[in-house]
């Protein structure tokens, strides 16, 4: 992962092959606000290894980003998945087929 540092507002984000990756709390969204989707992925469950909390179970929605639609019709894909590594590559997969 590398970070991005934004023209539009200055702020520094990471990213995950070539796309945005942004954490508030035990949320993370995944994909560039300005393109059709992003894939909200939600920390569900996390388990200790060694001093660290992981997350073992990752809720995924791709989203979609218009703001002519309602809420509940913006939801276009739901998955779950054990880990972030997972939860990415699936994101990824998703966000890649829907361009």
């Amino acid at each position: 992962m590398k970070s991005l540092k934004s023209k539009k507002n200055q702020k520094e984000f990471f990213e995950f092959k070539s796309r945005p990756l942004v954490r508030k709390g035990s949320t993370v969204y995944y994909g560039d606000i300005n393109e059709k989707y992003v894939v909200k992925m939600e920390i569900v469950e996390t388990k200790k290894v060694k001093d660290l909390d992981v997350a073992s179970r990752v809720g995924l929605m791709m989203i979609e980003t218009s703001s002519k639609i309602t809420d509940s019709q913006k939801i276009v894909k739901i998955s779950e998945k054990n880990g972030l590594y997972p939860a990415l590559d699936i994101a990824e997969a998703w966000l890649e087929r829907a361009q």
